[in-house]
């Protein structure tokens, strides 16, 4: 893996990150009005809020969970350990990198790991 490839895969990890701290940040402010607004209404709008509210909650915990891989990924280009699957330590292949840049694991531990989640 190239130098320049690794400088190119960190920028877009910085502006993932950033997007990410945004769209978090508009959730939050999104669920504030939603909390404030959860009794008024009729039935209906209470359990629109509340569905809402679950949405969410569920994308909030989903960004979180990439911000936290996208934070790691970065603090493995700066230890120079970047693009090596945790599990096994071989290569992940730049392909890979390129469609998912906080990728952790190569294509076989990922599929590895799927299976015994399922």
């Amino acid at each position: 893996m190239t130098k320049e490839f690794i400088e190119q895969q960190k920028q877009k990890l910085i502006e993932q990150r950033s997007m990410l701290l945004a769209s978090l940040s508009a959730q939050s402010e999104d669920m504030r009005k939603l909390t404030g607004t959860a009794e008024s209404g009729d039935e209906v709008d209470i359990a629109s809020d509340a569905i809402d509210r679950t949405l969410l909650d569920s994308i909030g915990q989903q960004d979180a969970l990439r911000l936290t891989l996208i934070n790691n990924a970065l603090e493995s280009i700066d230890r120079g350990t970047y693009g090596k699957c945790l599990m096994c330590g071989k290569d992940i292949p730049e392909a890979r990198l390129e469609s998912i840049p906080y990728a952790d694991l190569c294509i076989e531990c990922k599929a590895k790991e799927e299976r015994r989640n399922r």
